[in-house]
Order: C-alpha cells, then structure tokens, then sequence
C-alpha cells in the first residue's frame, strides 16, 4: 500500500498532538487524527491524568470528536492516524466505529520499551472471564437478557 504525502502529513500532526500532551504534562506520548474525504473531522490526544479519566486514551478521545461534529456514531468513510498502535480498548472503539483504515507509527512493542505495555490486557481477554485477574462473576442472567429481547422486538430501535 502506498503512503502519500497527505498520510505522512496527518500522521506529522497526529505526532504532534503525542508530543504537545508531552510538553503540557497532561497526558501521555498519544495523539490521533481521524480524517473523511483529505480533511480533519476529529482530533485527539492522552488525557488520561488531567481529565482523570482512564478511558481518556487519544483514539478515543478522536472518536467522540469526529463522531459529535460529523453527527454520527459510525465513522465507516474515515481514516485513523494514531502516534502508536491502538491498545485494546482502543482497538475495539475503532472496531465499533467501523473505521476503514489505520495508520499507526509506533508499535505495541515500542510503547511497552517506554512503560506503557497492554500486553497483559490481551492475554486477559482470551481467558475464561471467571478466570482473569480481575474476575468476571456471572449472575442474574435470566434477567439482564430480557433487555436484548426488548431491544430485538423494538421496531423503532437504531441498529449498529
């Protein structure tokens, strides 16, 4: 695949918007750039400590950003730029957001070379719920599964 001019240059900003969190010491070394048709409709960047907010992450910050001024919660004609290689969570936003593609500068490896490894995030998620360190305990099935039958009989319900 080829990378034009145009990726190198919202991959730069997307870097920048890393760096700038970096300098202010609000967040962490993530930035992001979501881009529809050549321009910017959604930017992001680690916010994780000043916003307290553990879900904070670049990605997902881009997300919400180019979903409320596009006005939608699908980004299927967009293109992610991200400073690093998404972590889980913020894999799976993108998954959700049915993003086309994504560019990615550093790699998984080379953010845990600098403290940030999600390595164990992805073990974690291949094993029995039960059995993760952080325990998924089953209960009230019969109940919390009537709101997926509500939610299949609504006629008038937004699908995604």
């Amino acid at each position: 695949m080829e990378i034009t001019e145009n990726d190198k240059r919202f991959m730069r900003r997307a870097i920048e918007l890393a760096m700038y969190s970096v300098n202010e010491k609000d967040g962490g070394p993530f930035g992001c750039v979501i881009v529809r048709n050549g321009e910017v409709v959604g930017e992001g960047r680690n916010l994780v400590t000043s916003a307290n907010d553990p879900t904070a992450h670049a990605e997902v910050v881009a997300i919400r950003d180019a979903c409320s001024k596009l006005g939608t919660f699908q980004l299927d004609d967009c293109t992610i730029y991200t400073s690093c290689e998404p972590c889980p969570m913020c894999l799976g936003a993108i998954y959700w957001a049915r993003a086309k593609k994504i560019y990615i500068g550093c790699s998984r490896e080379d953010a845990a070379a600098f403290g940030f490894d999600d390595a164990f995030i992805y073990d974690e998620i291949g094993l029995d719920p039960a059995k993760r360190t952080i325990p998924a305990i089953r209960m009230l099935n019969d109940e919390a599964v009537e709101c997926f039958k509500a939610w299949e009989t609504d006629p008038d319900k937004i699908e995604y």
